[in-house]
């Protein structure tokens, strides 16, 4: 048994549920105030371009890359700082900084300001890993896939009404869904204040150092291992893959069907509700049914076969039915975290999650200028023919790729353990 969870059977216990309720609360306040905005920030940025959707797309897709931009930098840095500072300080800052910049959205008077809220909001937002490196404080390794899958309802629960409300909000006044997300992020932290306790022990954690706290330096723990290696690639084009739902989701339904911000909005909350079911009903018997190994692969064929659906759909009941197959995919997340928390020690599982957390950004710099520029060109009049669908086709062949690499990286891993 790992250091991590010799304590005192009672004390290990208190602190690990009300570790878990934080955490689980704290992202679904993030996510819901995050699922706001996702319906509303597109068509402020179409506003702002005489709504333009093709020139609204290259625009947003530029926003999307700065935002990962600030992940990749300053995720490892926050891993690193509650490795030294305990995680903590951390968490409650990244929420107290996100609420003052859905403030300095909702007040942008121009393209410039809402991108300056967007550059940080990606150095709030890259707390996420410090919140998952306490689930893996506090959690035995045999049980981190089905924490870290029911962590995970609190991301679809934040879209289900996150969305729906925001589409609502929006309707009224584009800017008032930022305020009441700036509202639940001041909640959110002054909530931690009063309740969070530290994960990390003064005497597990570590020095922090700039040569690993900087995101080369970051991705040099991943390199450590072959199979860390492996699933850090895996988790590299998966979320790459990923980067399609959020670049070009919103102006995709509005270009291909016709839908308006309450339709989208609704859409996005049945997107939650299904990945809220999975996460938190059926993670935990898939894994122990088949294993992380068969339950990555599984979670990344459906996706694939999800984003299949979305790109082919003609019309929008059709695209709703992958809306199920899609939601799977949410398997493949939380054993990758599992698998990749077994490799290293306690004191490097905030390291490892900044790297994570840099290699996803990494992904998001590339994704939302891929995603975008596919939609905007398979649109426009230079297109060899029409086809909207594409950059959900790309992504599932993105998945089928991960999964292939994923399933070579596991075999490898195998055949060492047998040897």
């Amino acid at each position: 048994m790992s250091e991590s969870v010799v304590e005192a059977p009672q004390e290990a216990r208190a602190v690990r549920g009300g570790a878990v309720a934080f955490i689980f609360v704290t992202i679904l306040l993030d996510m819901f105030a995050l699922g706001m905005i996702m319906p509303i920030l597109p068509k402020l940025v179409e506003s702002f371009v005489d709504n333009d959707t093709a020139s609204a797309a290259r625009i947003f897709g530029l926003f999307g890359t700065a935002w990962a931009l600030m992940q990749f930098f300053f995720s490892p840095i926050l891993g690193g700082l509650s490795d030294r500072f305990g995680r903590r300080p951390v968490v409650l800052l990244s929420n107290f900084g996100l609420a003052l910049d859905y403030v300095l959205m909702a007040l942008a008077p121009s393209l410039i300001w809402l991108f300056v809220g967007r550059v940080i909001s990606g150095i709030t937002s890259a707390s996420i890993s410090t919140a998952f490196a306490y689930i893996a404080d506090v959690t035995p390794p045999e049980r981190r896939a089905a924490v870290f899958g029911k962590i995970g309802v609190a991301f679809g629960a934040g879209f289900i009404l996150g969305p729906a409300i925001g589409g609502l909000l929006g309707g009224m006044n584009p800017r008032l869904p930022f305020w009441v997300a700036a509202g639940l992020s001041f909640a959110n932290t002054l909530y931690g204040l009063l309740i969070l306790p530290e994960s990390l022990p003064r005497d597990r954690r570590s020095p922090f150092r700039w040569k690993s706290a900087n995101p080369l330096g970051a991705l040099h723990l991943l390199r450590s291992d072959r199979v860390l290696a492996g699933l850090s690639v895996v988790t590299f084009v998966a979320q790459l893959a990923h980067v399609v739902l959020p670049s070009t989701f919103v102006l995709y339904a509005t270009y291909r069907y016709g839908w308006d911000a309450t339709t989208v909005g609704l859409t996005l909350a049945m997107v939650g509700i299904c990945a809220m079911a999975v996460q938190g009903a059926a993670i935990e018997p898939i894994v122990r049914r088949f294993g992380e190994r068969r339950a990555l692969l599984l979670g990344l064929g459906c996706g694939a076969v999800g984003f299949l659906i979305f790109g082919a759909a003609p019309n929008g009941p059709l695209f709703w039915l992958g809306i199920p197959v899609m939601a799977l995919w949410g398997v493949a997340g939380a054993a990758t975290q599992a698998l990749m928390t077994h490799s290293v020690a306690p004191d490097q599982q905030g390291q490892l999650q900044g790297a994570t957390s840099s290699v996803q950004s990494v992904s998001q710099l590339v994704g939302p200028f891929l995603f975008t520029l596919t939609f905007s060109y398979f649109i426009g009049a230079q297109a060899p023919l029409k086809l909207p669908g594409a950059p959900f086709l790309l992504a599932s062949a993105l998945l089928v790729l991960a999964l292939v690499i994923a399933a070579r990286t596991l075999s490898r891993r195998a055949a060492v353990r047998s040897a």
